[in-house]
């Protein structure tokens, strides 16, 4: 750097042009030699290829910024036509529906109005189906009206489905969705109940299942167990498949409807193979025309990630989901920062694009007023190519709120190189 070289701290998408003209400039500096600089197609060639695939997969940016926007169907919006061409009115290029809510039908209905939104603005927004996958809840609850809440220090049974009644009286219990997860988990393990609203670890095994001490809860009220919450085991490396006889339903309908398919709860290589797989046996001709989705929400899925985006973009057009939801509660929030930064860089080496995903502006969605860090959080967003929106009763208002907010950093930053524009706050 102190010789006006590269620092090479900002050469992810083109590593080997970059080297070559360090090289080319120190032979010139030692040497003698004749320079030439690399051609500007051929020095920005990666971050071009980003761009074609993230347009590929999200499909062209509109007028509203330089951010795609993933905006996920509720399912009002199976009733509600004018809620697509809202949409696609607003600049949204591509919508998300989740297949661990409603059916075919109703997915159905949704597409019927994306089409007919597509009619009238003149512009289709691409279709993302995502795979629910095998989601790790709560089940049954003992004495539900007389459950305590658990406070910090407190103890309770997580029990294998259909052993509930086999927990001493007195202690509170709930069963787990999956048994494979109390089959792996030991003692010292730990095991997060709600998105980590609950953190607890194991403390005893037993034959209906485990015992665990809850080592943060709520200070106030404690934590009130209840089903249908969401489980995360971040010790134990889980031999679950990642594809439920219900995920390889909606994937037969996906792979009809859709332009790309989300993979929740992909962890490894033979995942993104096994999918692969079923869609070669689907659409034995086409298959690799649809786009892929890997979602990073698991340690197990950030140390693999290279080997399965190889295996992933080398077949079809392939983007990454950094679920910052559940790889939160799976990695601890403190490292999520650090890792959401490292799966950028990554994903830029690899020329994939991007989906910053989980929780933006969520406040804003909810009550229409956005808090300081969920702004500054999204801005943050601005480095990837595609930004996910939740429902909620102000998400046009929180879209363009995004529009104006990229706007401005699209002008500050682009991926990790500063723009170095005219200052414009004197």
């Amino acid at each position: 750097m102190r010789f006006g070289l590269s620092s090479l701290g900002r050469v992810e998408s083109k590593v080997l042009p970059e080297l070559d003209q360090v090289i080319a400039i120190l032979d010139a500096l030692i040497d003698g030699a004749q320079f030439a600089p690399a051609s500007e197609a051929a020095f920005f060639a990666g971050q071009n290829r980003i761009s074609e695939r993230a347009r590929r997969i999200f499909g062209p940016l509109t007028d509203h910024g330089p951010v795609g926007l993933l905006v996920t169907m509720p399912s009002i919006s199976a009733q509600d036509p004018g809620f697509c061409e809202k949409l696609a009115a607003a600049g949204v290029e591509a919508v998300r529906i989740n297949c661990a809510h409603d059916d075919p039908e109703i997915w159905r209905r949704m597409i019927a109005h994306v089409d007919a939104a597509a009619g009238t603005v003149g512009r289709r927004m691409k279709i993302l189906m995502d795979l629910a996958g095998p989601k790790i809840r709560t089940g049954a609850l003992r004495d539900e009206k007389g459950q305590k809440r658990v406070r910090l220090g407190d103890s309770f049974a997580l029990c294998f489905p259909g052993r509930l009644g086999m927990v001493p009286s007195g202690q509170p219990a709930i069963e787990c969705s999956l048994a494979e997860p109390i089959e792996a988990l030991a003692l010292g393990h730990r095991v997060f109940v709600d998105d980590g609203k609950l953190s607890t670890r194991v403390i005893a095994r037993e034959d209906w299942g485990v015992k665990l001490h809850a080592e943060i809860a709520p200070l106030e009220k404690g934590y009130k167990l209840k089903p249908e919450k969401g489980l995360n085991f971040p010790d134990c490396a889980l031999n679950i498949p990642a594809l439920t006889e219900a995920d390889q339903e909606a994937l037969r309908f996906a792979a009809e409807h859709a332009d790309g398919i989300e993979f929740s709860f992909v962890q490894e290589l033979q995942d993104v193979e096994l999918l692969q797989s079923l869609l070669a046996e689907i659409r034995p001709d086409d298959w690799h025309e649809l786009s892929l989705v890997l979602k990073i929400e698991t340690e197990r899925a950030v140390r693999n990630l290279p080997d399965m985006l190889v295996r992933a973009a080398g077949r079809q057009p392939t983007a990454v989901m950094i679920a910052r939801g559940d790889l939160a509660v799976e990695i601890g929030f403190a490292r999520l920062a650090e890792i959401q930064e490292e799966i950028l860089w990554l994903c830029e080496a690899a020329q994939v694009p991007v989906i910053w995903a989980t929780q933006v502006l969520e406040s804003f969605l909810k009550t229409g007023l956005p808090t300081r860090g969920e702004m500054t959080d999204a801005a943050m967003g601005a480095r990837a190519e595609c930004v996910m929106l939740n429902k909620g009763p102000y998400l046009f208002e929180a879209i363009g709120e995004l529009d104006h907010l990229f706007g401005r950093m699209a002008t500050h930053m682009n991926k990790k190189t500063p723009q170095l524009r005219a200052l414009k706050s004197w």
